[in-house]
C-alpha cells in the first residue's frame, strides 16, 4: 500500500502497544502478537491488524448478503424481525462488552463475532441441514455453516483471493460451534454469546410472529434468568463476566449455564423444529439438483453458489425451477 506518513500514524503502533501493555489482562492476544496472516502484508499505520480483519469482514459480499438471509422465519414480511445481519450485530456488541469487562481484546473478540455467520446458507437451520443431506447423500462429508465461514474469508471473497484475515480470528470464526474450542479466550467469549444472543432474540420474534405465548416461557427458568430479553441478557453477561474473571477462562456458573441451555432447548422443541421446513429443504434441493445434475458444477461449486444465496434469491430461483 502507499507510503502515509504522519505524526499519528508514525506513533499509533507504539501506543497500541503500550496501552494494551497497562490495560489488557495478562491472558489478552496483544494486537501486534497475532500468529499471522496465510500471506505477510505491510501493517495499517492507524489500525491493527484485528481491527483491519474486522473491517474486510463488514466490507465484504458475504457479510451484506446477511442482511436477507434467515435467522428464524423465513423470508419475514414484518420489518422487526431478525436477520442474520441484525443477530450478527447484536452478538457482536454483547461479546464486545464481555471482552472490555474482562480486559480481553475488544477488535479481536468483535472481528470473529462480526465473521461468524458469514458462511451460514439461507432459511436458516433449515437450510443448513438441508445442504448437509444432499452432500452426504453424495457421498461427501456434509456442510457445516461455521467451516462455511473458514472457506468464505479464506478462499472465496475478492474473487478467490480471500480476506487474507490473522490467524486468531480464523480460529475463532471455525470454532464458534461444533466439537473444538476456540484457543483464544476471545474466541470463547463469541462461541458463548452467540447462544446468548439468538436464544433471547428468537423469543422475541417467536412472540411477534405468534409461534410462542409469552406464559409459554418456562417460568422457572424466567424467574432465574430474567422476565425480558435484556434482563436475560444482562444476567448472562455479569454471571460469564464474574465466573470468568475467578476462573481465567469464559465459564458460566453451573446454574446459569444449565438454565440457558434448559431454555435452548425449550426453544428447539417450540420454535425452531415446530417450523414447516418443507418449503425450504425443497427449495435448497430444487437448486442443488439443478446446480449439478443440469448445468454440471461440482458438488463443492454447487455448494459455494448456494450457501451465498440470500432467502429471496433462493426463493425466486427455486420457483423459476417448478
Amino acid at each position: 500500500m502507499p507510503e502515509i506518513a504522519g505524526k499519528v500514524a508514525d506513533g499509533f503502533a507504539e501506543a497500541v502497544r503500550d496501552h494494551e501493555e497497562h490495560w489488557l489482562s495478562p491472558l489478552a492476544v496483544r494486537s501486534y502478537e497475532t500468529r499471522g496472516r496465510e500471506v505477510a502484508e505491510d501493517e495499517c499505520g492507524l489500525r491493527t491488524p484485528f481491527q483491519r480483519d474486522r473491517d474486510r469482514i463488514v466490507h465484504s459480499k458475504a457479510f451484506r448478503r446477511l442482511r436477507h438471509k434467515t435467522q428464524v422465519f423465513v423470508d419475514p414480511e414484518g420489518d422487526h424481525f431478525r436477520t442474520r445481519l441484525t443477530h450478527t450485530l447484536e452478538a457482536a456488541g454483547i461479546a464486545r462488552g464481555v471482552a472490555r469487562a474482562l480486559r480481553l481484546n475488544e477488535d479481536l473478540t468483535e472481528a470473529i463475532a462480526v465473521g461468524h455467520d458469514v458462511g451460514h446458507p439461507p432459511f436458516g437451520h433449515a437450510g443448513e441441514q438441508a445442504l448437509d443431506a444432499l452432500l452426504r447423500e453424495r457421498g461427501g462429508n456434509g456442510f457445516r455453516h461455521n467451516e462455511h465461514s473458514l472457506r468464505v474469508v479464506e478462499r472465496l471473497e475478492r474473487d478467490g483471493r480471500g480476506l487474507n484475515l490473522t490467524w486468531e480470528v480464523r480460529d475463532g470464526i471455525l470454532k464458534h460451534t461444533g466439537a473444538e474450542e476456540p484457543e483464544t479466550l476471545e474466541g470463547r467469549i463469541v462461541r458463548l454469546v452467540d447462544r446468548f444472543a439468538y436464544i433471547n432474540h428468537d423469543i422475541d420474534d417467536a412472540v411477534r410472529g405468534g409461534q410462542l405465548d409469552p406464559a409459554d416461557l418456562p417460568s422457572e427458568l424466567i424467574e432465574q434468568l430474567g422476565d425480558t430479553g435484556s434482563r436475560r441478557i444482562d444476567t448472562l453477561v455479569h454471571d460469564v463476566v464474574e465466573n470468568s474473571a475467578r476462573a481465567g477462562d469464559i465459564v458460566q456458573s453451573d446454574e446459569i449455564g444449565e438454565a440457558m441451555l434448559a431454555l435452548r432447548t425449550f426453544m428447539f422443541e417450540r420454535v425452531y423444529l415446530t417450523q414447516d421446513q418443507g418449503p425450504a429443504r425443497l427449495a435448497v434441493r430444487r437448486i442443488f439438483e439443478d446446480l449439478v445434475d443440469r448445468r454440471g458444477m461440482e458438488p463443492e461449486e454447487a455448494t459455494d453458489y448456494l450457501a451465498g444465496m440470500t432467502d429471496r434469491f433462493a426463493l425466486t430461483y427455486a420457483a423459476e425451477l417448478e
